[in-house]
């Protein structure tokens, strides 16, 4: 049974507002999801203090969070494309808006930590919307086979590989994204992993952190183009 675990997330016009006219305005719209229960593949959902709702394993609510999947206890939920992972004790998300440039005009993304000091960003993978979680231990961008297919990935066609995990062996497929995007920053040609496992973010590893500059600001993350 999971309880008490709220999470709050802004719907992607808000964040346009709230970029516009200030936080107080993005405050106002926050959206609160709660997980009231965990059984099977269902999970009880509660939005902005409405009625709870049972929700199964693909479903979504009448407001359009999406249940992606249940695992080891906790519920991955998705609000406007963007993936978090509901426990017990988590603090609510935050995200700083995505500057193109920097004052000197280097093309850059802030990323600002969530309450456990994760990064975590929305981005793109062949043009199809994906949710990043940046994992400087990671070799390679690695994401689940349900994100590969919906970037159109021939993930089969990959070198067929195993990678060692916290549950184990699992098996991968490596190869070679054409498009990776976070914020204004576009990479090419990055190295990846397409798990069998299913993953509830991309991992941002490696293969695209070396290519970019990172600066550690406070609880906010700079990734800029290196030239």
């Amino acid at each position: 049974m999971v309880s008490g675990c709220t999470l709050r997330m802004l719907p992607r016009w808000l964040a346009v507002l709230a970029g516009l006219f200030g936080v107080a305005a993005a405050c106002a719209a926050e959206m609160h999801v709660s997980v009231n229960g965990i059984f099977g593949n269902r999970a009880v959902l509660v939005v902005d203090g409405a009625d709870p709702q049972i929700v199964a394993e693909g479903g979504q609510t009448r407001e359009g969070v999406r249940l992606v999947s249940i695992r080891d206890g906790a519920a991955v939920v998705e609000v406007d494309g963007r993936r978090q992972q509901l426990r017990v004790g988590d603090g609510p998300i935050r995200t700083a808006p995505t500057a193109d440039t920097s004052a000197d005009g280097v093309q850059e993304v802030r990323i600002l930590a969530d309450a456990r000091g994760h990064f975590s960003t929305r981005g793109a993978i062949n043009g199809a919307a994906m949710q990043f979680l940046v994992d400087t231990g990671a070799t390679l961008v690695s994401l689940g086979i349900a994100d590969a297919r919906r970037a159109g990935i021939n993930y089969l066609g990959g070198a067929q590989s195993t990678s060692m995990t916290a549950n184990g062996p699992v098996r991968v497929w490596l190869l070679r994204l054409d498009r990776v995007q976070v914020g204004s920053l576009v990479l090419r040609n990055v190295d990846a992993a397409v798990h069998e496992a299913p993953l509830p973010f991309v991992l941002l590893g490696s293969s695209f952190l070396q290519r970019v500059a990172m600066q550690r600001e406070g609880d906010t993350l700079i990734l800029r183009r290196r030239f």
